[in-house]
């Protein structure tokens, strides 16, 4: 066996590297993206609004600064300060003066510009704003507020509400997006390099089981999935020999109990009738153990052919021998399924259930359906049911439904024990459960072959 360690060094990359790579190209990638963010400046501020633009709203006619030819350009070295797009201006009217609210300044130089514009006198005239930049002399900025008391009242102009994303928001986004697109497609090979072979590691262990083929293990994958299938496969090669040398041992103390046992069926003859009778049954009763015990170890070794199997002739022919043989049971007719197995096999594991449904339900109904990929064959029987609380233990080795060791009531615990293991063997599983109207009910799940 190789250890973690061998299988570390004899290729493929720690998943520490990985994600350690991955950790360190996703902090240069966001520090570069924050890099031309701030490089680009703070969001920028909506453009500024003139002063005849809100004179002309106030008083609902055109006004133009007489000395608008001689504004001088807007300087270029603040032009990256400001948004692209203009707001609208909202009018309305109301009876007393607007109030500055908490970060709100009045600008008495605009006040006084906007009086000369509007041809009226500075204390008519209010200018309120949150941001206004020194180097504005003919416009306004940031959320501000204009009044004009005219005879009516006063006058408001106040800028519509800013639109929620502006262009440098959308570029922002779409360069944090472009960055985390960058990273989710090295992050999604890097969890696809790593979770692939666990799962196949995982579909490996499942198949793995005594007296089955090795299945085939993952040998790709990062240096730890590596070294943990390593290890994997290591540990179900040790059980796989551990358990088939306990069936061989189990098989050879079974098949070399049938000497003495012939020895003593050869001087139990000189035994008087009555005694000769009683010890003739027994030594019945050890020989059927004996050759249920082989049939296990059969079985449990998993050395049988496989070949294509007409379910519903296999079971016709079943239930056909065992009337014959006396037993109670009946079949109904299902639809025509095939399944890949060792018929012999398959025809034991049925006919173990039938014998448990006619033993400890007087009778048994043989059925068979498909469910998607897998056809299912029930044994119905007429009994008292079972617990549902031993259901697992029924199908454990030499484990009896019933608690006497009469053979003719109890068996020999072996029958279920092999139902499972055939079962199992032929990638299905087999059950027990209680039927809605009273009675048993046993089911034997199997693929179909397709």
């Amino acid at each position: 066996m190789s250890s973690g360690a061998d299988v570390t060094r004899r290729g493929g990359r720690p998943i520490a590297v990985a994600i350690l790579a991955l950790v360190i190209s996703a902090v240069l990638t966001s520090t570069v993206v924050l890099f031309v963010v701030t490089y680009n400046g703070p969001p920028p501020m909506p453009m500024p609004t003139r002063l005849d633009v809100i004179a002309s709203e106030l008083s609902g006619r055109e006004v133009r600064s007489t000395s608008a030819d001689d504004m001088p350009p807007f300087p270029r070295r603040f032009r990256k300060v400001f948004a692209d797009e203009r707001r609208h201006l909202i009018v309305t009217s109301s009876r007393t003066p607007p109030r500055a609210r908490l970060i709100e300044g009045r600008l008495p130089a605009i006040e006084a510009q906007l009086a000369e514009l509007l041809q009226t006198t500075p204390d008519r005239v209010i200018a309120l704003t949150d941001r206004q930049l020194p180097f504005l002399r003919r416009e306004i900025t940031g959320e501000f507020t204009v009044a004009w008391r005219a005879d009516d009242g006063w006058r408001v102009v106040r800028p519509g509400p800013r639109p929620w994303l502006t262009g440098w928001h959308k570029a922002t986004l779409l360069a944090m997006l472009l960055a985390v697109l960058a990273l989710a497609l090295p992050a999604w090979f890097m969890a696809r390099a790593i979770t692939r072979p666990l799962r196949k590691l995982a579909v490996a262990a499942e198949a793995a089981r005594a007296g089955a083929v090795r299945p085939p293990f993952p040998r790709n994958g990062p240096s730890e999935v590596r070294a943990l299938t390593e290890a994997v496969a290591t540990m179900h090669d040790r059980l796989a020999n551990h358990a088939e040398a306990r069936t061989r041992m189990l098989a050879s103390i079974a098949h070399d109990l049938g000497t003495p046992l012939a020895r003593l069926s050869f001087w139990i003859e000189q035994l008087p009738d009555e005694a000769r009778e009683r010890a003739t049954r027994d030594i019945d009763e050890m020989r059927a153990m004996i050759s249920d015990t082989l049939a296990f170890a059969r079985d449990e070794s998993g050395e049988r052919d496989s070949t294509l199997v007409e379910l519903s002739s296999l079971l016709d022919s079943l239930v056909e021998d065992m009337q014959v043989g006396g037993h109670a049971v009946t079949i109904e007719s299902g639809p025509r399924l095939v399944v890949r197995g060792d018929p012999r096999s398959l025809r034991r594991a049925i006919a173990n259930l039938i014998g448990n449904a006619v033993r400890y339900g007087d009778q048994a109904t043989v059925r068979w359906r498909a469910e998607g990929e897998r056809a299912i064959v029930s044994v119905e029987d007429e009994g008292p049911g079972i617990d549902l609380m031993q259901v697992e233990r029924l199908f454990d080795p030499f484990v009896r439904g019933e608690a006497s060791r009469n053979r003719s009531t109890g068996g020999t615990g072996l029958g279920l024990a092999i139902v499972r293991s055939i079962a199992a063997r032929h990638g299905g599983s087999a059950s027990l459960t209680n039927r809605a109207g009273g009675g048993g009910l046993a089911t034997l799940t199997l693929p179909i072959a397709r």
